[in-house]
C-alpha cells in the first residue's frame, strides 16, 4: 500500500476548459490544491509567482506548446526540479520521447482514466519528496561536517601552540 500524498500544489497547463474543469475536480478529491492556466505563457508566471509541487500540461496550447514550456521551466533554476507530467492527445512515441527528453518526467494520454492521473500524480509527489528530504538531509549533514572541520581546525591550532 502505498503513502497517499495530499494538500500540494499542483499547476495544470490546458487550453480546454472541459479538461481543466475535469483534472480541478479529480485533483481536489484527491486532496489537492489546484491552479489553472489556459495557455504556456500563464503557466510559466503562475510557476514563477509561486513554485508548484507539481505539474501537468499539455503540449497543444496557445502562445507557447507543452515543449517550450517545459524547456523553460527546466532552464529555471527555481523550477528545474518541479516535476512534469506532460497529459496530451498526441499519443505517438516520438511525441513521448520529446516530452521526456525536454524534461517531463512521465506521460499520460487522453483520453485518460482518473486513476492512472491520481496514481501518476502520487508516485510523482513521492519522489518529489523524498528529493526534497533527501535534499534537507543533505545540507544538514554539510553544515555538521562544517562544524566540525572548524572544530578540528581549532583543536590543531592548540595543539600547534602548545
Amino acid at each position: 500500500m502505498s503513502l497517499r500524498i495530499q494538500n500540494k500544489d499542483i499547476l495544470v497547463i490546458d487550453d480546454k476548459p472541459e479538461n481543466l474543469k475535469l483534472l480541478d475536480s479529480l485533483l481536489a478529491a484527491s486532496g489537492q490544491k489546484t491552479r489553472l492556466a489556459t495557455n504556456g505563457i500563464l503557466g510559466l508566471k503562475a510557476a514563477r509567482k509561486r513554485i508548484p509541487d507539481l505539474i501537468l500540461l499539455d503540449i497543444n496550447i496557445p502562445e507557447m506548446n507543452g515543449f517550450e514550456v517545459c524547456k523553460s521551466l527546466k532552464a529555471d533554476p527555481n523550477l528545474k526540479n518541479v516535476p512534469v507530467i506532460f497529459i496530451s492527445a498526441l499519443g505517438e512515441t516520438s511525441d513521448i520521447v520529446t516530452a521526456l527528453n525536454c524534461g517531463g518526467v512521465d506521460y499520460i494520454t487522453k483520453p485518460f482514466e482518473i486513476e492512472e492521473v491520481e496514481a501518476r500524480v502520487n508516485t510523482q509527489l513521492q519522489l518529489r519528496e523524498l528529493q526534497l528530504e533527501n535534499e534537507r538531509y543533505s545540507n544538514k549533514l554539510e553544515e555538521l561536517v562544517g562544524e566540525r572541520t572548524t572544530q578540528l581546525v581549532e583543536a590543531n591550532d592548540t595543539i600547534k601552540r602548545s
